[in-house]
């Protein structure tokens, strides 16, 4: 695998955007090809077995553009779907949950952690295996918040009515008395602002997006396959909904997207994973 080939990351929508902003900046040698399964969004309510299947098809379109590595920047597919792609191919796959437990676990001063996710993190239990495997006198308490990915999704980044719903899902961690949270959904840094205005200064906010473009960064290194030529164009597909895509991203990113292509996802068998 060429050190120039791109990296592949892949997101329920536009959430992975802030991971893919990361690697921009913590990384900027990298090329990116990007896709948002927007057709289908929010995954935090689906089955395992939904997340997985579109999980694999998403990976199988990534691997036609030759991709030397791929980041699962979806806390919802890390959590259910990652173990399933990542023992049918050969190059590294990443997911957003491990770095941001790993970060929580040594940020903690009271021991107290909470974590916002979907309702499928949440369930899933996760965070809280990964954290409290690394750090066993910690309390973690998970709280699922699924009105936020559509609010982000919509745009409503500082809307009077996301700042209400936000409030009322984080009052009860708060009570727990924790000092550290986990934003457990990669749309949830979009929407920070509001967050840490309830949560205050005595609670650590952890971004998992940005944890995970570190990790990214030491296993290519480990690998020998960082770039250390200049980046090609960033690429960006979806599933449907290419203009709008392309408006939201250019508030976010640091590059401009010139263009955006819809993709056919459910053409791309996941029975053809093996091959790679």
């Amino acid at each position: 695998m060429p050190c120039n080939a791109p990296i592949g990351v892949f997101d329920s929508g536009i959430g992975g955007l802030t991971v893919a902003r990361e690697i921009m900046r913590q990384i900027p040698g990298e090329t990116i090809i990007y896709f948002g399964d927007t057709a289908r969004v929010p995954y935090g309510s689906k089955s395992q077995k939904t997340i997985i299947t579109y999980s694999k098809q998403i990976v199988k379109f990534l691997q036609t553009k030759n991709v030397k590595a791929i980041v699962i920047a979806c806390n919802t597919a890390s959590a259910l779907a990652l173990e399933a792609v990542a023992k049918e191919v050969s190059i590294p796959v990443i997911g957003v949950v491990k770095p941001g437990a790993k970060v929580a676990s040594m940020t903690t001063k009271n021991g107290n952690i909470g974590i916002i996710g979907t309702e499928a993190t949440i369930n899933s239990g996760i965070y809280n295996t990964y954290i409290e495997e690394l750090n066993p006198d910690v309390r973690v308490y998970g709280k699922a918040c699924p009105l936020f990915v559509p609010l982000v999704e919509e745009g409503w980044l500082t809307d009077p009515v996301t700042v209400e719903i936000a409030k009322r899902y984080i009052s009860s961690l708060l009570e727990l008395n924790i000092d550290t949270l986990v934003l457990g959904c990669t749309h949830y840094p979009l929407i920070r602002n509001i967050i840490g205005n309830i949560v205050g200064e005595n609670v650590t906010l952890v971004n998992p997006a940005y944890e995970t473009a570190i990790e990214l960064k030491e296993v290519l290194m480990r690998a020998g396959l960082e770039n250390l030529e200049p980046h090609r164009e960033h690429k960006f597909y979806v599933s449907d909904g290419a203009d709008k895509f392309k408006r939201f991203a250019n508030t976010i990113l640091p590059c401009d997207v010139v263009e955006t292509e819809d993709v056919n996802i459910e053409s791309f068998a996941d029975s053809l994973l093996a091959s790679y």
